[in-house]
């Protein structure tokens, strides 16, 4: 009997290990697998992985139009026209301007190292391209209704008429050609510039009255593009057609 009772009493103690053993074996389990199913502290970690890892830098490309790639009479193109303020139909409109009754034959764009500047003192003190003493002009020859030409030089920086003077070699054929000429063009420098420049966007540097090769009466018209090429364009004096177009690509 006193064996038995023993068996008994030591029996419930037994119980009572196993039971709280169970319990933190229970604890620790849950805990393992609620840290290795990833919850919010797996996607931290993962998170602050993604960043540490070094995003190289994006490696710039040389574009065409940088200014590595331009030629020479490109570059001379960006540098003249960053320095002109005056536009063709400004200058257009004031060398006319200058000669009651005359209509435009011819306006070119000139500086750098144009051959036809000289060292007249009326010529506007302000500086040309890459800081050359040489001031970017247009060039003007306009006609009267005899067709005497008259050559206008206008300040392409503040818009200001340099020079104005007849031509002193013309002879009488040489009047009645140009007479004749100007009496043809039924269509005037402006429109022909526009339809130039709505084939080609850009800026008008030359425009001039002349026979092409085929005798038709033309406005020759040089575009300069964004990409500083130049395109030059025959507009048919009266017709208002292009008849012929070429790109300069240097």
């Amino acid at each position: 009997m006193r064996c038995e009772s023993r068996r008994k009493k030591t029996g419930i103690p037994r119980a009572r290990h196993l039971h709280v053993v169970g319990a933190v074996c229970a604890v620790v389990a849950s805990a393992a697998l609620m840290t290795g199913c990833g919850g919010e502290g797996g996607k931290t970690t993962a998170a602050a992985t993604k960043e540490a890892v070094p995003i190289p830098p994006a490696t710039p490309s040389d574009g065409p139009s940088g200014s590595a790639q331009l030629t020479e009479d490109q570059t001379a193109r960006k540098e003249l026209l960053g320095v002109t303020k005056v536009t063709f139909d400004k200058a257009a409109a004031t060398a006319v301007g200058e000669v009651s009754g005359s209509k435009l034959a011819e306006l070119d764009l000139k500086g750098l190292d144009d051959n036809d500047n000289d060292n007249d003192e009326s010529k506007s003190p302000s500086p040309g391209p890459s800081g050359s003493s040489t001031v970017p002009e247009w060039v003007a020859e306009v006609v009267e209704k005899d067709g005497t030409t008259h050559t206008v030089r206008i300040d392409a920086i503040s818009g200001k008429v340099i020079q104005s003077v007849a031509e002193t070699d013309q002879d009488a054929g040489d009047k009645r050609e140009m007479a004749d000429r100007i009496a043809r063009a039924t269509q005037t420098p402006q429109e022909a510039a526009k339809v130039a420049t709505d084939k080609q966007k850009g800026t008008v540097t030359s425009i001039n009255l002349d026979d092409n090769d085929n005798n038709a009466l033309v406005w020759s018209v040089d575009v300069v593009t964004k990409d500083w090429k130049k395109t030059d364009f025959e507009i048919d004096a009266v017709k208002g057609t292009i008849t012929r177009e070429k790109v300069d690509r240097d």
